[in-house]
């Protein structure tokens, strides 16, 4: 499995872990707490604008929004920027696009509902799906009619739905009933969800319909086909011939064996309806199995829709890039001598891996860009370095204060 960016221990975990390096001096303690507060509030801020961004380049396209509110942002959303804004916090927010492959694994497998879904993509102009952070688990499905058994399935921590809708004209000219898809054509549509089955990932697209599968049909119609003509054949047919014979000949009918035979069939047919019933039953009870999990994912699992999706992402985003930022920092900052970006990359990833027991692929050129920008960090020959302590906190607090320098002279 390829290494993940994504750093799935919370900012305050990290940030203490850090600050044990200061133990015996209580003084550093508090500097340190104070310089990352700042940092913390100046990503907090450069999260700000990107919103801004976002909300003004959306408007267009939000189904949540009004007709009338939409139009008028009309020429002042722009889609591409929107989506170009967008990637941006994905990548800040350590979020892979899911690829083609995996999402045709995931309409092929199924781990927990055993259900094939269909999905009519033409819908779409476009659609992507990115992931964030996965943990397996162990699930009880059922197995062989009243079997069960435990499996373990990967989830995806985070999944967020990008649908872009085709426009109106395509629903026209291809007479499709655009009230019974509950979406607005030429709309955009953003979705955030939690825990998702890697390999039911299809099931966060809002026009997912359940299909028999191939199984399912055949175990359906063989038997169907096969044991109602063989009964018919061998049992009920014949018996009602005889019958028929001994009633135009006017013969005596045995009708103790006539019965005895008829009755046979009748209820080898109702043995069969039975088995065909109970395989269809199998079939709607994971339609149903479905549902539930399509409710508890809306309910449940659904962390944000649309402009209301852009909260999750960017407190994401910031939590990344703080993280990042605060590593390499410290780890710069207790190196005896400057440190290459793989040196520090490699000093970063083995702490992970012997410290926290978790093996990632640190994202250094990402943390060193910030060191760069605040200033806190520099490059000599190769090598990085940090501003101390002291001289770190006076740089970040003179970034602060000249965010709002309205004065005028």
């Amino acid at each position: 499995m390829k290494r993940e960016h994504y750093i799935p221990f919370d900012k305050e975990y990290i940030l203490k872990k850090q600050l044990t390096t200061f133990s015996e001096d209580p003084k550093k303690i508090e500097v340190f707490k104070k310089l990352f507060d700042i940092i913390e509030h100046y990503f907090h801020y450069e999260a700000f604008n990107h919103i801004r961004d976002l909300k003004q380049n959306y408007a267009a396209f939000n189904p949540d929004l009004s007709i009338k509110e939409r139009q008028d942002f009309i020429g002042k959303s722009d889609s591409l920027i929107f989506k170009k804004t967008l990637q941006d916090v994905f990548n800040r927010a350590n979020y892979k696009r899911v690829d083609k492959e995996t999402l045709d694994n995931a309409l092929k497998d199924s781990d927990l509902i055993g259900l094939n879904l269909d999905i009519d993509f033409k819908f779409f102009k476009e659609f992507e799906l990115y992931v964030q952070g996965s943990h397996t688990a162990k699930e009880i499905v059922r197995n062989y009619f009243f079997w069960k058994k435990e499996i373990h399935v990967e989830y995806y921590d985070r999944v967020v739905v990008y649908l872009n809708y085709k426009d109106a004209n395509y629903f026209k000219d291809n007479k499709v009933n655009v009230d019974k898809l509950l979406i607005d054509p030429g709309s955009i549509v953003l979705k955030v969800f939690k825990r998702v089955p890697k390999n039911d990932l299809e099931t966060v697209f809002p026009n997912a319909i359940p299909r028999m599968s191939t199984t399912d049909k055949l175990l359906f119609w063989i038997p169907g086909i096969v044991g109602t003509f063989s009964l018919l054949s061998t049992k009920v047919i014949p018996a009602l011939l005889k019958m028929d014979a001994a009633y135009q000949s006017g013969e005596a009918l045995d009708l103790l064996n006539s019965k005895t035979s008829l009755t046979q069939g009748l209820i080898a047919l109702g043995i069969l309806a039975a088995y065909l019933f109970r395989q269809y039953n199998n079939f709607v009870n994971k339609k149903i199995k479905y549902s539930k999990m399509l409710s508890d994912s809306l309910y449940f699992k659904n962390l944000g829709n649309n402009s209301g999706a852009f909260y999750s992402l960017l407190n994401s985003s910031e939590e990344e890039v703080f993280k990042e930022t605060l590593l390499a920092y410290s780890f710069l900052n207790r190196s005896q001598n400057p440190l290459t970006a793989e040196e520090l990359d490699n000093q970063i990833e083995s702490w992970f891996l012997n410290e926290l027991k978790t093996d990632l692929d640190f994202d250094v050129k990402e943390a060193l860009s910030k060191l760069k920008n605040t200033g806190l960090g520099f490059e000599t020959n190769g090598k990085w370095n940090v501003l101390p302590l002291d001289k770190a906190l006076i740089r970040i607090d003179e970034i602060w204060d000249g965010i709002f320098d309205y004065n005028q002279n």
